[in-house]
């Protein structure tokens, strides 16, 4: 259990009696987020929003690399204008709430609060595309939306949750099968350097994908519990929403054509993700390049002579060098302090005290290893970076090491169900395509598709499910 020697910081269930629990706890006790008063709709506390604030500056410096620009559109859609692509609101109906009186007045129409934006941008694309000089169009949206989940769980699935939805209109379909990949990539690319949580890229099946699109690519990662998550996905509509909201361009040949469309999104869950991938019985355990605090400066017997001068001095040096550092001079015990900020997940501690200073040095202890080593305080800089990237390093390790430990080549779906049963992680198999024998493979064996990998790696010849001739290879798990 989590807890320093005073039991003064609350205790967390271990993750290997209650994964559940454990994520919940840690959820809470790190002060990551609370509860509100309606079901559903969760409060994100300051430090669970400065991770998400570190997310959206980095990504959105990614976006804006790419030429994409930050819009917003209401949060409010007609149920007309919702009804133009039937594809589209068939797949949220069932999550839509509606906004239905104004003020005291019955309004004419209804008013879905926004699931996600495709038929907004469309509607506003439709008045300001007309020529090809107009393409492409790249937009960006920074935004929260509503979907009325049945069931909820902190980061996982909020009724209302915070993310980001890319929306681009291109003159042809190539242009758009390559933003596609480009933005699927970003995401892979910063969830493996950034989040430390290595990925599957792949294709969702036709039963899988994004409502209204023609194809959907997905990132997807193993949780310490061997679930997947699904990391992020970047969509290809071809012109299908251009056609059913008549958005047409005037080309180079002065012909009319359709533009083609793309969308993709990352949301708050990827902080689920962080804490799923590499938390332990202790709390918290952040990537150092999205902590809120890189290195947290805790002066050691404070009250003798020159320590906490000390200590502000190694804060201010570190601040200069654009780490993200903070102090803690409350009079809180050492194990306090030690407890605290393990459940917090500050990847480095660096404490120095009276010896310390006699010395010429202070000791950093890292929050993955609990390992502690003595810097020189001439040193501190390049040593607290260079800690920092090794941490990174350890984390990715130690991810990458559960995926490729628990993903399994298997043959029968008796076996993909045993393998779940016993063990749990990603099946590889062969599949023929057929969705009759992916519906077989969740009511058999309790597994989801959970994409077909770009890098293809034949592990048979039939299909897992049928056992006729087989050229996909695909990965099948347990999901949140």
């Amino acid at each position: 259990m989590a807890q320093d020697k005073n039991k003064q910081v609350t205790q967390i269930t271990d993750m290997e009696v209650d994964f559940a629990q454990w994520y919940t706890d840690v959820c809470t006790k790190a002060e990551l987020i609370d509860y509100s008063s309606i079901k559903g709709m969760f409060i994100y506390r300051p430090y669970g929003y400065a991770i998400w604030e570190n997310i959206q500056h980095q990504l959105d410096a990614e976006f804006k690399k790419c030429g994409h620009q930050n819009v917003y559109l209401p949060m409010l859609i007609p149920e007309s204008l919702l009804q133009k692509e039937k594809d589209h609101v068939e797949g949220f109906a069932p999550e839509c709430a509606w906004v239905t009186m104004g003020g005291q007045d019955k309004l004419e129409e209804r008013y879905c609060i926004r699931p996600t934006s495709e038929t907004l941008f469309c509607e506003h694309y439709k008045n300001v595309i007309h020529s090809w000089r107009d393409l492409p169009k790249l937009y960006n949206q920074w935004c929260s939306v509503l979907r009325w989940e049945k069931t909820s769980r902190p980061f996982l699935r909020h009724r209302e949750f915070l993310w980001q939805e890319g929306h681009t209109m291109h003159a042809t379909e190539e242009e758009a099968r390559e933003e596609t990949q480009r933005m699927l990539n970003i995401y892979a690319d910063f969830m493996e350097n950034v989040l430390a949580m290595p990925v599957v890229k792949g294709i969702k099946t036709d039963k899988e994908k994004f409502n209204g699109a023609e194809e959907t690519y997905t990132v997807e990662c193993m949780m310490h519990d061997r679930k997947a998550l699904q990391g992020g996905t970047s969509h290809f509509f071809g012109d299908g929403f251009a056609r059913a909201f008549d958005i047409t361009f005037a080309g180079k040949d002065n012909q009319l054509h359709y533009p083609f469309q793309t969308s993709w999104g990352v949301s708050t869950r990827m902080i689920g993700g962080i804490i799923m991938t590499h938390g332990d019985n202790r709390g918290l355990v952040l990537p150092p390049r999205v902590a809120p605090i890189q290195a947290m400066v805790i002066p050691v017997a404070m009250h003798k002579p020159g320590v906490p001068e000390a200590a502000e001095a190694l804060l201010e040096r570190l601040k200069a060098a654009g780490i993200r550092a903070d102090i803690d001079e409350s009079d809180q015990t050492m194990g306090w302090k030690a407890a605290e900020y393990e459940m917090k997940g500050i990847p480095l501690r660096v404490e120095i005290g009276p010896k310390d200073i006699e010395k010429g040095q202070c000791c950093i202890c890292r929050r993955d290893s609990g390992e502690k080593v003595s810097v020189p305080l001439e040193n501190l800089e390049a040593e607290v970076e260079k800690l920092l990237d090794e941490v990174h390093n350890g984390l990715y390790a130690r991810a990458k090491k559960n995926l490729e430990d628990h993903t399994k080549v298997c043959h029968t779906v008796e076996e993909v169900k045993t393998f779940m049963e016993t063990e749990g992680g990603f099946a590889k198999t062969m599949w023929c395509g057929d969705v009759a024998c992916e519906n077989a493979m969740k009511e058999q064996a309790g597994v989801t598709s959970r994409c077909m990998p770009l890098v293809q790696e034949p592990v048979g010849e039939t299909c897992v499910c049928c056992g006729k001739p087989a050229h996909k290879m695909i990965y099948w798990g347990v999901a949140y």
